[in-house]
């Protein structure tokens, strides 16, 4: 009895949180569910129960709330949409698709949950996350990436840039980010 109470429970305070985004009641129940990208996400197709609109829910699997200390010393918490629109700046016009960002940004974003020893990570860190891992992914992104994390001032900074990537796309692991004229 005490498991179906506590069920209940839980369910009522879900139904509490997740609302209709049309009419915003709080009566929804889930009619299908499904894992996607590594098991990482499960989407959630919900109908309201009050309106009868159908909509969507994302759940992400998170071990834990990580902290950024910027190079200026101030922290601020982990943003996971703020990484993906960065990604999908250095990404625009190439072809690069929006599933490929996302695993990019839930692999750095697990590989920072479980590097770390603590819960902050520092933006050099997660900077050097998204380098390398853009390298792998689009050379091009890599350099509209870098010049930005990295404050590129003059054309030279670009050119030291480039003579690091490898012709062979197969050799592409890590860059090492040279010092800017601003370093």
């Amino acid at each position: 009895m005490l498991n179906s109470s506590l069920h209940i429970d839980v369910f009522f305070l879900s139904l509490r949180i997740m609302r209709c985004p049309y009419c915003n009641s709080t009566d929804s129940r889930v009619a299908d569910s499904r894992p996607d990208i590594e098991d990482a996400i499960i989407r959630r197709r919900r109908v309201c129960n009050q309106c009868g609109a159908k909509f969507t829910t994302v759940e992400r699997i998170q071990m834990r709330d990580l902290i950024v200390i910027k190079n200026n010393g101030k922290t601020e918490p982990f943003d996971r949409d703020k990484l993906f629109r960065s990604i999908k700046l250095a990404c625009r016009n190439r072809d690069v698709k929006d599933d490929q960002i996302e695993k990019l940004v839930a692999s750095i974003q697990r590989r920072l949950e479980t590097e770390s020893a603590d819960d902050t990570v520092t933006s050099a860190q997660v900077g050097q996350m998204v380098s390398d891992s853009l390298l792998n992914l689009d050379p091009i992104a890599f350099i509209r990436f870098v010049s930005v994390y990295r404050k590129f001032s003059k054309v030279s900074d670009f050119k030291k840039i480039i003579n690091q990537i490898p012709e062979d796309k197969d050799d592409a692991v890590v860059c090492k980010l040279p010092k800017t004229s601003l370093f």
